[in-house]
C-alpha cells in the first residue's frame, strides 16, 4: 500500500508561478511580496501589524528584546513545547522557567502559571499547542494582576479563535511559523502580529540592521544595533498564494479532524485532548493520547504510516537541566504524561477519508496487538 506521509505542504501551480514570477524579476530579498504576505496576514488575523521574520523562533527573539526583556529578567514556559519557545529566552539572556502543562489540553497550567510568577518575571510565553487557542480570560486576568507580558507562541495556531477572535488579537505580541509542518507555509519563516505601533517600528527596524527611515537627503539612518532577519521574496511568494486560499485550507483540516472525531469516537484506549472552551481549533496536527505510545508509532510506521510524536518535555534535556538558564518550577507530571502519550496523526489537504479510515484501523490494530 502506498505511504501515506505526516504532511504535505500544498504546493499548486499557482504556488510555481508566483515563485518563478520571482523569480524573473531579479528581485529575491525581502521585498513587495514579503510585504504582500504582511499584508495578507494583518487582513485575515484583523490585527495591526505583522511583520515577516525568518523564523518563528527570531520572532519570538525579537518579540522578547522590543520589551526589553533579558539579562537578570524571568520569563514562564510551558515545559511542553518544542526547545525554540524556551531557546530564546536564554539568547536574550534571561532566565527560563518552566511549568507543568494540563494532562486534558496539553497547555500551560494557569495554576501552576500563577504559582511561578516572581518580582523578576517579565513575560509569559504560553503556547496555542498544535492550534489549540489559549484561555485568554485566564491569561488577561493574570497579566492585569501582576503587570506581566504576554508574547504568544502561536507557531502551529493560524486560524485558531478564542470566544470568535482570531489567534494573534490577544497577546501584546503574537508569533506564527511558516515552517513546512504548518499549512501556510513558506519554506522557512515566520509572521510577528501586534496591535501595538511602537513595538512594531522596533521590531521592523530591529530585524533590518536597525534601519530607521531616510531623510530628506534619501540617506539611510540606522537608528539602533540589529541583525538581519529579513524573510526573502522568493519564499514569501509560496506564502502568499497559499493565504489567499487559507479559507479553504483551514475548511479541509476542520473536516478531516471532525472525521477522524467521528472514526475514533467510543475507543475506549484513545484519548482525544480537549479543545479550550469557547475556543476554536484550527487542527495544525491531530493528536491522541494512547499507552505504549512509542511501540504504536513503530508499528505504524512499519505499515506506511508516518506518525510521530507531539512535541518535547523540556526538563529531560541537557540544555534544560544544566547551568543557570533555566529554572523549573514544581512537579511537571503533565508534561511527562503528555510527552509518553501524545501521538500525532497524518493531516494535510489531500489526505483522504478512505486514507483516515486505514489509519484508524491500522491504529485500532496496533492498540489490540494485532500487527
Amino acid at each position: 500500500m502506498r505511504p501515506i506521509p505526516l504532511i504535505r505542504p500544498y504546493i499548486t501551480e499557482e504556488v510555481k508561478t508566483k515563485v518563478c514570477e520571482v523569480l524573473d524579476s531579479g528581485y529575491l530579498t525581502e521585498g513587495p511580496v514579503a510585504k504582500e504576505l504582511e499584508e495578507a496576514f494583518t487582513s485575515y488575523v484583523g490585527c495591526k501589524h505583522s511583520i515577516a521574520v525568518t523564523s518563528c523562533t527570531t520572532g519570538l527573539e525579537i518579540a522578547l528584546r522590543a520589551l526589553q526583556i533579558g539579562s537578570g529578567d524571568e520569563v514562564i514556559v510551558p515545559d511542553y513545547t518544542y526547545p525554540a519557545t524556551a531557546d530564546v529566552v536564554a539568547i536574550v539572556g534571561a532566565t527560563i522557567v518552566l511549568v507543568d502543562v494540563s494532562p486534558a489540553t496539553m497547555l500551560i497550567d494557569y495554576d501552576r502559571l500563577e504559582e511561578a510568577i516572581t518580582d523578576r518575571t517579565k513575560a509569559i510565553i504560553p503556547v496555542s499547542l498544535f492550534g489549540n487557542p489559549l484561555d485568554y480570560d485566564r491569561l488577561t486576568a493574570l497579566q492585569h494582576k501582576y503587570g506581566v507580558a504576554i508574547i504568544e507562541d502561536a507557531a502551529c495556531a493560524i486560524g485558531a479563535e478564542y470566544k470568535g477572535v482570531k489567534v494573534g488579537n490577544q497577546a501584546d505580541i503574537a508569533v506564527f511559523s511558516l515552517h513546512p509542518r504548518k499549512f501556510i507555509t513558506t519554506g522557512e519563516g515566520g509572521m510577528i502580529v501586534t496591535n501595538h505601533f511602537q513595538s512594531a517600528e522596533w521590531m521592523r527596524s530591529y530585524k533590518h540592521f536597525g534601519m530607521g527611515v531616510q531623510d530628506s537627503r534619501l540617506t539611510t539612518s540606522f537608528d539602533r544595533i540589529g541583525t538581519n532577519y529579513k524573510l526573502s521574496d522568493l519564499l514569501a511568494a509560496v506564502g502568499v498564494v497559499q493565504m489567499r486560499h487559507i479559507h479553504e485550507l483551514l475548511q479541509r483540516r476542520l473536516e478531516l479532524a471532525h472525521n477522524y472525531r467521528n472514526l475514533l469516537q467510543g475507543r475506549s484506549t484513545i484519548t482525544i485532548p480537549e479543545t479550550t472552551s469557547s475556543g476554536a481549533h484550527s487542527y495544525q496536527s491531530f493528536c491522541i493520547l494512547i499507552e505504549e505510545r512509542n511501540r504504536i508509532m513503530q508499528q505504524l510506521r512499519a505499515e506506511g504510516i508516518e506518525v510521530q510524536i507531539g512535541t518535547y518535555a523540556l526538563h529531560q534535556h541537557p540544555a534544560f537541566i544544566s547551568g543557570n538558564a533555566c529554572r523549573i518550577h514544581g512537579k511537571l507530571t503533565g508534561s511527562q504524561y503528555a510527552f509518553e502519550h501524545c501521538l500525532t496523526l497524518p493531516l494535510f489537504h489531500e489526505l483522504t477519508y478512505e486514507d483516515q479510515q486505514r489509519i484508524v484501523d491500522t491504529l485500532c490494530n496496533a492498540l489490540q496487538g494485532r500487527l
